[in-house]
Formats: structure tokens, C-alpha cells, sequence
């Protein structure tokens, strides 16, 4: 019998009420609870138990408070990574950021899909898709990005931009939904 769990990672439809899932998002509320709360001075550039949690996160990142992920353990974080303050990952599959990418304050990644059927959403259905962002992107502040979403190396997302499909690298896209807008300067 295969788990939520199992499932969630293969990208089929899930059940997101599962206990353990709920274990693993009590987890993950905890370790932020933690980072978020943490006196600045104390905190350093990731509080070990956020640290902990991530899939990796090499070297020197560094995420703001507040900050907000559902599950943690599916991110995966670049040297020199930058979170600005109000960030939220919505992990329910893998997401890979860059080194040295920077997102702007109240940036939001959403991997899960809840289904279209009012009955499927009730009974807690869902699909959840990667999100992968090369290295050396800027991602403006109140960017949203949607599951199944690459972002190429050094490209730029404007702010409060959309991201309903894969950026080209150097492109620089916005709008609602995002849309290119040119290249990105060297």
C-alpha cells in the first residue's frame, strides 16, 4: 500500500489530512516557529532547527523573519541564498533555489494543486509539482510562483509578477501572468 507521503513525492494526487503529513508539517511549524522568533542577534543567518529541516541548505543563506514553509524537508537552498522578510514555500515537492538567488519580501512558492472538483478538494485531494530557480535570479518582492515552474540562471521576476511557466535564463519577466519583458543586464 502506498502512503500519502509516498505519493505526495511522486507527484501523484494525495491526501493532504494524512497524520503523517500532519506530523511532518507540526515539524515544520515548530523549526519556524523557532527561526521566527529567535532574538536577530541570536539567530545568525539560519537558525540550526530551519537548517535542520531543509533538504540542504549550503553555506552562508540567510532567511528573514518571518518565513513560512509547509514542509521544509523538500527544500533545497544554493550558497549565498537570500530570503527577505515574509516569504512562504509551500514545499509539497522539491524546490531547488540557486546560489546567490535573492528573493524579494512576501515572495510565495506554491508547489501543491488543489483539484477542481469541490468534492476532491473537501476529502483533502491535491497534486503538488517542483519549482526549480537557477542560480544568480532576483525575485521581486510579492512574486508569486506556481508549481511545475523553472526559472533559468540569472533571470528576474519583477514584483508581484506571476509565474505560471517555465523563465528563460537572462530573461526578465512580469505581469500577471508573467510575461517577457527582455533581458536581463550583465
Amino acid at each position: 500500500m502506498t502512503s500519502e507521503r509516498m505519493k505526495m513525492a511522486d507527484g501523484e494526487w494525495y491526501c493532504c489530512l494524512d497524520p503523517e503529513l500532519e506530523a511532518l508539517r507540526q515539524k515544520a511549524r515548530n523549526a519556524v516557529h523557532r527561526h521566527n522568533t529567535m532574538p536577530p542577534d541570536e539567530r545568525g543567518a539560519l537558525a540550526p532547527e530551519l537548517r535542520a529541516l531543509f533538504a540542504s541548505a549550503t553555506g552562508d543563506v540567510f532567511v528573514e523573519a518571518p518565513f513560512h514553509c509547509a514542509y521544509g524537508m523538500n527544500i533545497e537552498l544554493g550558497e549565498g541564498v537570500y530570503f527577505n522578510a515574509g516569504c512562504t514555500i509551500l514545499d509539497t515537492a522539491p524546490v531547488r533555489i540557486g546560489a546567490r538567488t535573492m528573493l524579494g519580501p512576501g515572495v510565495q512558492i506554491y508547489c501543491a494543486e488543489h483539484a477542481k472538483d469541490p468534492k476532491m478538494r473537501f476529502d483533502g485531494l491535491e497534486i503538488a509539482e517542483p519549482v526549480t530557480i537557477g542560480e544568480d535570479v532576483w525575485i521581486g518582492g510579492g512574486a508569486i510562483i506556481l508549481g511545475g515552474v523553472t526559472i533559468g540562471a540569472r533571470a528576474i521576476v519583477g514584483a508581484g509578477s506571476v509565474v505560471t511557466r517555465d523563465v528563460a535564463e537572462n530573461a526578465v519577466v512580469v505581469g500577471n501572468p508573467a510575461r517577457v519583458m527582455g533581458k536581463a543586464e550583465r
